[in-house]
């Protein structure tokens, strides 16, 4: 057979949010990976000075980037974003709801955890996607499409934690949003890291630990991966070549969710 299939893995022209994009997390490769593809990448961090910082590092590289202090939980805020994102750029195209908390997350059990505290995390791990996904979809319908990629977790599966249980919600936002969004051509999915070696991952589980020794046990292979791991499916879910995929979870775990 000559010739081949020619894949588009190229964000030229597009414009990408990004939150949770402060330097050592994520969010940072994230941005990277975007905007390597060719997307203008808007940073955005409740931490204003490292989402500068990590846009700052995109210009200097040649890529279009600007850093954004945004507090997901703030329906204004994220409005603000998203209206900067499109005044800077034209548009958008791709939103990565990556903001959460993790580390500081209550780890015992839920109902011993504080009412305040319990309705701040579903504000931020599951609201804040919700809050910024409903913010850009008018600028998406405009362009004719786009990409809508949530960070939920192999510790929704099943959950046992606050985060988990967030994570788990949000899994149900991805799939609602696909159905809903799918009309106008606006894709929804969610990727499923395992443990990823970014600073808030070590300080869920740092070395050493019982947990960190429990997952090694269980996974297929090595469940500990730098963030970079997560480039590829990030790429898949956010240009032409998954331009069918809709309504996924995609888990990136070293094989994690293969635990009995």
């Amino acid at each position: 057979m000559s010739g081949g299939v020619s894949v588009d893995w190229s964000l030229d022209g597009k414009v990408a949010i990004v939150t949770g994009a402060a330097p050592g997390g994520i969010g940072e490769t994230y941005a990277r990976t975007l905007a390597a593809a060719g997307a203008a990448v808007v940073c955005a961090d409740i931490r204003e000075d490292g989402a500068a910082k990590v846009a700052a590092g995109l210009e200097a590289e040649g890529h279009r980037a600007i850093g954004v202090g945004v507090d997901i939980t703030d329906p204004d805020s994220v409005e603000s974003m998203t209206g900067t994102a499109a005044s800077a750029f034209g548009g958008v195209d791709v939103l990565v709801n990556n903001a959460a908390l993790m580390a500081t997350v209550h780890p015992g059990p839920v109902l011993e955890c504080d009412y305040g505290h319990w309705k701040h995390v579903m504000d931020v791990n599951l609201n804040g996607a919700y809050l910024c996904s409903r913010s850009v979809v008018p600028y998406m319908r405009e362009r004719g499409g786009g990409r809508i990629v949530n960070q939920t977790s192999g510790g929704a599966y099943p959950p046992s934690t606050l985060y988990g249980i967030t994570k788990l919600a949000l899994v149900g936002l991805t799939t609602t949003l696909a159905r809903d969004l799918g009309p106008s051509r606006i894709t929804a999915n969610a990727i499923a890291p395992g443990m990823v070696e970014s600073d808030a991952g070590k300080g869920l589980v740092p070395e050493g630990s019982a947990f960190r020794e429990m997952i090694s046990q269980v996974a297929a292979m090595q469940p500990f991966a730098e963030p970079e791991e997560l480039a590829g499916t990030l790429l898949l879910l956010t240009t032409p070549a998954g331009n069918w995929i809709t309504g996924q979870v995609i888990h990136v775990d070293g094989g994690w969710i293969l635990r009995p």
